[in-house]
């Protein structure tokens, strides 16, 4: 699997955020990393005590003593302090001993938008990687946690779909993790996060970790962070992670490049019951689930699971060990809650027989590798002098019907590169 299937990246992936990639090597020497320590590795006493030291192939090249962090993450970040430090050895073993407030506190760390913390959140999140690392390798190299992403419209019973789940996964034994994404509010940038209080039964469980957080604007109902945050939870010792998107329309499947499974939740009698066959969220779903099949929606239900189940065969397989599937299931009776969960294990173990399990994730870090390239350019580009001084007058023109959208969006490239 390649990062060519994962085609939902394409609204982040537009011409100008190309443009600015073409041009980010313009950009003044301070704001790139010097070509000598690029290949620079990670000091095995600061970070992690089990990384490798890879030598670089540039005569002369030695691994520095308490700057490892700085040149691993190309001279990002400089030394920690000792509080810094204290921080960082507190969070990281109370993650690892499966504590859920340092987990709390870590993820805090990761959504920050403060510079110097988004820069130990790094350094974290570098520590708990080789952990999960050494966890995988005593594991026969298989991942140690089951990611699942599950969308779907408002009202299509996403909160008590999991809490049912979650309760029944719990009861087994399992320790299970939800990151709740909750929108945002357009005018204020306020966010509810209303999701855990519709999980109450879930919410007071030891062996479950809920997790609301903001969209922020960001598109494909996940934020930047949730990525870093499903790392987090596995090195807590959370061995099925559930990300729930906003849930608010077809673009709402970014989660599917986080996960290892995507699963889509419809509703029963929601008007025009094939509009998700739409291309786009219906051919990314591993698993489809009907959900409300219960009372008098057991009837609507049949139908369309019947009518799912004929469109799915139409659409082109992006596995090839893996058929999606649509079952039926009531959060209220608990009727078909377990052959749900049934499929999710016979969808796991068909892909990590194949090796397309891996292979998955390892696509899914490239795609937000540069994902997060794309977002970080447009900043450097907004925050650059050239482009402050003549976007004011752009924006007027362009408003004005003076110039057209695109030859501004030129004119300030050209502004940003040739300076």
């Amino acid at each position: 699997m390649t990062v060519k299937t994962m085609p939902h990246i394409h609204y982040k992936m537009r011409q100008l955020g190309f443009s600015l990639l073409r041009h980010f090597s313009s950009l003044p020497s301070s704001l790139t990393v010097p070509s000598s320590t690029r290949s620079c590795c990670l000091h095995r006493g600061v970070l992690t005590g089990s990384y490798p030291c890879h030598q670089s192939p540039n005569p002369g090249h030695s691994c520095q003593h308490r700057r490892g962090v700085s040149t691993a993450l190309g001279q990002h970040i400089q030394d920690l302090s000792g509080p810094e430090q204290r921080l960082l050895d507190k969070l990281y073993k109370g993650l690892i001993g499966g504590q859920r407030a340092s987990l709390a506190e870590s993820i805090t760390l990761v959504e920050t938008q403060h510079p110097r913390k988004k820069e130990l959140a790094q350094v974290l999140l570098q520590r708990v990687l080789a952990y999960r690392r050494e966890q995988e390798s005593q594991n026969g190299g298989k991942p140690v946690a089951f990611r699942v992403g599950l969308s779907g419209p408002p009202g299509a019973g996403k909160s008590s779909f999991i809490e049912v789940v979650g309760k029944m996964l719990t009861a087994r034994g399992h320790k299970l993790s939800v990151l709740a994404v909750d929108p945002s509010s357009c005018t204020t940038g306020g966010s509810l996060l209303g999701d855990k209080t519709r999980m109450t039964e879930l919410s007071r469980d030891m062996n479950a970790f809920i997790r609301p957080s903001p969209a922020s604007g960001t598109l494909g109902g996940v934020t930047r962070t949730t990525n870093e945050a499903i790392v987090l939870c596995e090195g807590a010792g959370y061995d099925i992670v559930l990300v729930e998107t906003v849930g608010v329309g077809q673009s709402e499947f970014a989660v599917a490049d986080m996960v290892d499974m995507f699963v889509l939740l419809i509703p029963p009698a929601g008007g025009d019951e094939l509009q998700g066959i739409k291309r786009g969220i219906i051919e990314r779903a591993d698993l489809v689930v009907v959900t409300k099949s219960d009372g008098d929606l057991l009837v609507p239900a049949r139908r369309i699971q019947a009518e799912y189940t004929s469109a799915l065969k139409l659409l082109r397989r992006q596995s090839k060990s893996w058929n999606p599937k649509v079952v039926r299931a009531s959060s209220y009776t608990s009727e078909g809650i377990p052959e749900v969960w049934a499929k999710m294990e016979s969808y796991r173990d068909t892909m990590l027989a194949s090796g397309e399990f891996q292979g998955r994730r390892r696509a899914q870090q490239k795609v937000w590798m540069w994902s997060l390239i794309q977002e970080n350019v447009l900043l450097h580009f907004q925050n650059h002098p050239s482009v402050r001084d003549a976007l004011p007058h752009l924006e007027e023109r362009v408003t004005k019907g003076a110039t057209s959208p695109g030859l501004a969006a030129d004119l300030l490239l050209k502004a940003f590169s040739s300076s």
